[in-house]
């Protein structure tokens, strides 16, 4: 779950990270208001949404009056947001967060992440803050610097003071930062997050360390334990196909292809979507249905695909392992009923009950597409999409109208009485 910067800034301070004062708005007028509370003649108005990159994207304004406060909140909210990870429909600025200036002397990057290999938490540093980290990595990676943290003795003194001075911190800050780190870690760890970035982590010119930014991800596995942080949730900044998605705990993410993709398994899932690809379509959405699926939530599934506008076939690929295939087919047959399924459906699959699944969509008597393996799947779906496109892109005959048609005929008749009188003379003669 993404939180705003405000949101993760107050997190901060709860575990004494140092943060600039400031408050959030949801109005011109709050903004102004939230100017005259912090006092002072300098101001930061941001714009705040699930993305980076805001400040690029004229997400972020230096006000030195309260008129240029008023200014900027005006031109900020409900602006539609472009940056490089909002895609280019850019996203709708909702709140605003407003903060005094600092006194910058030095931008750094300290941010922490979950690593896999080591399976423990890591500590990331570099001089280079202000900046996005994976161009650093790609450009100058030697200019980041990496602790993975042991989780029986946290992050320690000597490994602290260690990354403060790597990344170029003067010696009468690295105390401070060392502490920072700390704080930062401990919060990481209390509120089960899989992302803490603080970018930038700036010295003032009095030598302080604070967090100008802060970008926070909770992992959704452990919201159970977190009601305060389950509050922070913003809807507004979610895919409402990943929001419905959720109620039924199915993992669902929306992409830009039309072909609807409905699987069981992470892995098996990456691997549809690839195939797919490979066979020359494109998948309108990654969707694992988990090894616990019910007719309830196949049915959920189809509903939420179809919802999207773009999805002009379903591609439903499962293994019975845990999950039976006959009992994917039954809510397979049930959601299509439901739905009156409005575009091709191929269904491929292997495992536990899998003759019982295929005869249960075969003696559906419904238009089920069925495939053997994902090639043929991947085949046949995009195949199915090309069909339907060929078929609407055929001109129709046009109706000749009924007149025409008794004109014709009359014009025949009169023809047909001519040429008789004709012969007749002819007769005679």
């Amino acid at each position: 779950m993404k939180i705003h910067e405000y949101q993760g800034k107050e997190i901060l301070r709860k575990f004494g990270v140092p943060t600039p004062r400031g408050f959030p708005a949801f109005s011109v007028e709050e903004a102004v208001e939230a100017a005259k509370k912090l006092g002072g003649k300098v101001w930061v108005v941001k714009a705040q949404i699930h993305a980076g990159g805001r400040g690029k994207g004229g997400g972020v304004k230096v006000a030195k009056s309260l008129e240029e406060v008023r200014k900027f909140s005006s031109s900020i909210l409900g602006m539609q947001l472009k940056t490089h990870q909002t895609g280019p429909e850019g996203q709708k600025v909702r709140r605003l967060l407003i903060e005094e200036g600092a006194d910058i002397r030095k931008e750094l990057y300290v941010g922490m992440v979950v690593d896999r290999g080591t399976q423990r938490v890591a500590l990331m540093a570099s001089s280079e803050g202000g900046m996005d980290i994976e161009e650093v990595a790609a450009k100058t990676p030697e200019k980041i610097h990496k602790v993975f943290i042991d989780p029986g003795t946290g992050l320690t003194d000597r490994e602290a003071t260690g990354v403060a001075r790597a990344i170029g911190m003067p010696e009468s800050a690295v105390g401070e930062a060392s502490e920072l780190f700390k704080k930062l870690y401990k919060a990481f760890w209390e509120i089960d997050a899989s992302l803490a970035e603080i970018n930038p982590l700036i010295i003032t010119n009095q030598n302080q360390v604070v967090a100008l930014d802060a970008k926070i991800n909770i992992d959704d596995n452990a919201l159970f334990r977190h009601p305060d942080l389950v509050a922070m949730r913003d809807l507004d900044e979610e895919d409402p196909f990943e929001i419905e998605a959720s109620k039924y705990d199915l993992n669902y993410i929306s992409l830009d292809g039309a072909i609807g993709c409905m699987v069981n398994g992470a892995g098996l899932a990456m691997a549809t979507m690839d195939t797919i690809k490979l066979f020359g379509g494109s998948p309108a959405n990654f969707l694992d249905v988990g090894g616990s699926a019910t007719a309830e939530k196949v049915t959920a599934a189809f509903k939420i695909m179809l919802s999207n506008e773009k999805v002009k076939a379903i591609l439903v690929n499962i293994f019975g392992g845990i999950m039976k295939c006959d009992t994917i087919a039954s809510g397979v047959v049930t959601a299509a009923r439901e739905t009156k399924l409005p575009v091709p459906l191929v269904v491929r699959m292997k495992g536990t009950n899998e003759d019982l699944g295929k005869k249960i969509l075969k003696d559906s008597g419904l238009p089920i597409i069925s495939a053997d393996n994902m090639a043929e799947a991947a085949t046949k779906v995009v195949a199915s999409i090309k069909k339907k496109a060929k078929a609407k892109s055929k001109p129709k005959r046009k109706p000749v109208a009924k007149k025409k048609i008794v004109a014709k005929k009359k014009v025949a008749a009169k023809k047909k009485v001519v040429a008789k009188k004709k012969a007749k003379k002819a007769k005679r003669k």
